[in-house]
């Protein structure tokens, strides 16, 4: 089992992964300087001789790394969950997503792949986050919204119910979600309202 990413990412899934007394070999990083974290060895992508076998979690905040990652190496990608989230019955939860402290996921919520769930936040009933989605601390969405593949939505953000969030947008810290958001939209403020538009993946 391997975390892929050095950094304070890394840290706190290691962090969970390690009170659970899971069997953390280390990280994976190709950054040269990196070469152990919490006590943990950090190999290079090419050193693990069979990557495909192996259990991997990608632990990068960063939505266009953490896809370009997933799509390039494949491996046995896992879901990691705090044991303080509350998970309500009838989710769905799918491969290489992290669930961090204190996070809510109510009743026929389906969360993609690789999507990051962070600490405190709070996603209501009958909501879609699509593949790589990034929630930020203490964001509130509510029931029955949909976020598009690759967004990130900032710290403290709210989200009002029925809203269908675009693919690949980014919403600043503190905003208030009132109006549909376009893919590859920057939005800000309360009310939020787009300030320019993210570069096409």
């Amino acid at each position: 089992m391997y975390i892929f990413g050095a950094s304070g990412h890394g840290k706190v899934i290691a962090s969970i992964l390690l009170a659970k007394k899971r069997d953390l070999k280390g990280f994976i990083d190709d950054n040269p300087k990196a070469t152990e974290l919490m006590g943990l060895p950090v190999y290079r992508s090419t050193e693990i001789k069979n990557i495909a076998v192996e259990k991997i979690i990608i632990a990068i905040g960063d939505n266009k790394i953490r896809k370009q990652i997933a799509e390039s190496f494949k491996a046995d990608f896992f879901s990691v969950i705090h044991p303080s989230s509350v998970l309500c019955e009838k989710i769905i939860i799918n491969k290489g997503t992290v669930v961090f402290p204190n996070a809510v996921i109510n009743v026929d919520t389906v969360i993609g792949n690789h999507v990051i769930i962070n600490s405190g936040a709070i996603i209501e009933h009958d909501c879609i986050l699509e593949d790589f989605v990034h929630i930020s601390p203490s964001v509130s969405i509510a029931g029955g919204v949909k976020v598009g593949e690759g967004t990130h939505i900032g710290i403290g953000t709210c989200v009002i119910p029925g809203i269908t969030i675009g693919k690949w947008a980014t919403i600043g810290a503190g905003s208030v979600i009132i109006n549909e958001v376009p893919d590859f939209a920057v939005v800000v403020g309360n009310p939020a309202k787009i300030i320019k538009y993210n570069d096409k993946f």
